[in-house]
């Protein structure tokens, strides 16, 4: 490998300073240019300190990406993900999951007992559902479950597992025997690095918590004495039982300054993608840490910008988050996967209320790799390289239905009348193979989903099957039949919308009294969507019949 690249320095520059349509393109080149040996690693972490939410796959992903292009290439690439599990549990999370998925407020388990473990490895914390061995293995397991429906091979490392067979014993023991270079160079980034400080955490043997209090280091022997003190974590304090003993080294861990480089070698990873916190604080330390106590090449790295949930952070122990499985009950895994082959650098927002923009992103994104539709040419480049590594198999004759028109569709039960209706209104061509028109028609149950999470104007059911009884006086149903003909001539929601408020007006109806007619005919209710935009998404002879109470 070559001894130093540039992105060190600075780890957004491998995307910054790059002309790729495609940045996974960019980053392939980078790690190439460093001549590693095969097979290719590229790797991404995490604490498991609760529910995976969809900010949890942005490094796996981003990594997905880069391995398939390297793949592109010929190359063989293995992608490790690294549980960091012998972290300490620092608070109670507000939310926690089944491995169904099923989130539950902290109430709903033994809210107890996780607070007597505070302190303590996740791998040391007893599983609140009693289904997996620890904390750890929990909340990991639901991570790779996560994965698996996204299609995405990784293989998933265990932190503790590592630290038990031994392989951070030589980093350890070089660590520990240069403590003088290792505090220098701490020092640049962390304060209260005094002659005292040790680069290592004990397991307390009496109350199984972290601590940070070394009071002696025997490499002869291969262990640590400690005393169990106090942990500021937060804004809050973990008490240390005050017990003193020796301990393994194995029975411990490095601090996360320390661990994170001492992964790049023993796992010889060759890329790391990781968010914007770690590049400013994280990265820096590693590097020097890396060259100038681990004697480690560190890896290329890649900066993402975090995104959004609804406008607002996600935060697993704060409880505002989405998960994989959530999102997946209201859009395709290429959609998901779509959303994380975008630029990493720009800062989005994930909105569940506005899925269906993002759904109608990624069809005009398959339209364009399919030549289906007049793009600017680097559209076309970006698509041609990224949207074989979205989909699971590159398929011409795949069938698409617009996603609100599938919501539409999902106001009805009937799979059969579904069919039909997205047939007629051409959105199912006829000579399409019977797997397309299968998984056309499965997103019609994810668009329902979405409109049943979400309350929106398509959370209702549509009385198409035959029409509610309902009765109107002459003017109303003259008023109808007015709006059964400018239906027909074929305009749009928005036309349709300002027609009723016309139609009342010339017919001297209350206004409101004519929705509420529109609300019997289609719904059997008093209320309902913005009823022209609705009805603009229907199809045009259903419409047109009921306006006139044919059926």
């Amino acid at each position: 490998m070559s001894e130093e690249y540039p992105s060190e320095a600075d780890p957004y520059a491998v995307l910054e300073d790059n002309d790729s349509a495609f940045w996974a393109d960019a980053v392939a080149d980078a790690v190439e240019a460093r001549d590693p040996d095969e097979p290719m690693v590229i790797k991404g972490g995490v604490s498991p300190s609760g529910i995976p939410h969809i900010g949890h796959p942005n490094e796996i992903l981003r990594g997905y990406f880069v391995a398939e292009a390297l793949r592109d290439r010929g190359r063989e690439v293995r992608q490790v993900f690294t549980s960091d599990d012998r972290d300490r549990l620092r608070k109670l999370p507000r939310r926690l999951a089944n491995l169904d998925g099923e989130i539950v407020g902290l109430g709903e388990v033994d809210a107890g007992a996780l607070g007597r473990n505070l302190g303590r490895p996740y791998t040391d914390v007893p599983d609140p559902f009693g289904c997996c061995d620890s904390y750890g293995n929990h909340f990991t397991e639901l991570l790779r479950r996560d994965m698996e429906r996204l299609g995405v091979e990784v293989d998933f490392r265990s932190n503790t597992a590592l630290y038990e067979v031994g392989a951070f014993d030589d980093v350890i023991r070089h660590v520990l025997a240069n403590q003088d270079r290792a505090r220098e160079v701490l020092a640049r980034y962390q304060d209260q690095i005094d002659e005292e400080y040790v680069p290592f955490f004990a397991i307390c043997e009496d109350c199984g918590q972290l601590t940070e209090t070394i009071t002696a280091v025997d490499l002869e022997t291969n262990t640590v004495s400690y005393r169990c003190t106090d942990v500021e974590t937060g804004g809050d304090t973990i008490e240390g039982c005050g017990h003193e003993g020796t301990t393994a080294l194995r029975n411990g861990k490095l601090p996360w300054r320390f661990e994170w480089p001492a992964q790049w070698g023993i796992l010889d990873v060759d890329h790391e993608p990781f968010g914007k916190d770690h590049a400013e604080g994280s990265w820096p330390s590693g590097v020097d840490i890396a060259r100038n106590v681990l004697d480690v090449v560190p890896p290329v790295p890649m900066v993402y910008e975090w995104f959004t949930l609804e406008g607002e952070a996600l935060s697993s122990s704060g409880g505002h988050v989405v998960t994989v499985d959530e999102v997946l009950d209201i859009l395709e895994p290429a959609v998901l996967r779509y959303f994380f082959s975008k630029a990493p650098l720009k800062q989005r927002d994930f909105s569940i209320e506005r899925i269906d923009q993002l759904v109608d992103e990624f069809d005009e994104f398959e339209r364009v790799y399919f030549g289906e539709t007049d793009a600017p040419e680097r559209e076309c480049e970006r698509a041609e390289r990224a949207y074989p590594k979205v989909v699971e198999a590159v398929r011409e004759e795949r069938v698409r239905i617009p996603y609100t028109f599938a919501a539409v569709l999902g106001m009805t039960d009937d799979p059969d009348l579904r069919e039909e209706i997205a047939r007629r209104e051409g959105h199912v061509p006829d000579d399409a193979p019977e797997w397309a028109v299968e998984h056309a028609l499965a997103r019609v149950e994810r668009a329902r989903n979405w409109a049943r999470r979400t309350g929106n104007e398509f959370d209702y059911e549509l009385k198409r099957s035959a029409m509610p009884d309902v009765s109107f006086d002459e003017a109303t149903e003259q008023a109808l039949d007015d709006l059964a003909e400018f239906v027909a001539e074929g305009h749009d929601g928005e036309a349709i919308q300002g027609e009723i408020y016309e139609t009342a007006k010339r017919h001297d109806i209350e206004v409101a009294d004519f929705f509420a007619a529109g609300y019997q005919l289609f719904f059997d209710d008093e209320e309902g969507p913005k009823l022209g935009p609705f009805l603009g998404q229907l199809d045009r002879q259903f419409v047109v019949e009921r306006l006139q109470r044919e059926g």
